[in-house]
């Protein structure tokens, strides 16, 4: 598990670490300063040996990316438009679990009903609006 704190914050906390052991700081000393697991001592003074400054340089978490992007959520809000039973589902009105079952037969991705809300709120669409429930 990824500990706390952006990667800049991280990747300080690993030259802090060592510069400390290029002054000769005894790695359980390190791991008490630091307050950190000494095999993550280990291992970024093994990155730092093999890959130099590369081998402890913060490194941006990606995360998935946004589904949809831009472009996916115009296609999204096209194939909202004509309605639910457009969309194949016997009955009104749009519901969160069905926005959910859109999005993964018209992407391929699965997106959690709990988010299908925030989504449909930055396209403009609202319980109530566009003949939406959440």
């Amino acid at each position: 598990m990824r500990p706390p704190g952006n990667p800049k914050e991280l990747e300080r906390r690993r030259r802090h670490t060592i510069a400390l052991l290029k002054e000769d700081v005894p790695p359980v000393e390190v791991t008490r300063q630091i307050g950190v697991n000494r095999r993550s001592v280990r291992r970024w003074k093994a990155s730092d040996r093999a890959q130099g400054e590369q081998g402890i340089t913060a490194k941006p978490s990606s995360g998935r990316p946004p589904v949809p992007d831009a472009r996916a959520k115009c296609r999204l809000e096209y194939l909202l438009l004509p309605g639910v039973c457009a969309a194949g589902f016997p009955t009104d009105p749009w519901t969160c679990p069905r926005v959910a079952q859109l999005i993964e037969a018209a992407f391929g991705v699965r997106y959690h009903v709990d988010h299908i809300e925030r989504l449909l709120h930055g396209l403009g669409w609202a319980p109530g609006n566009q003949n939406t429930r959440c």
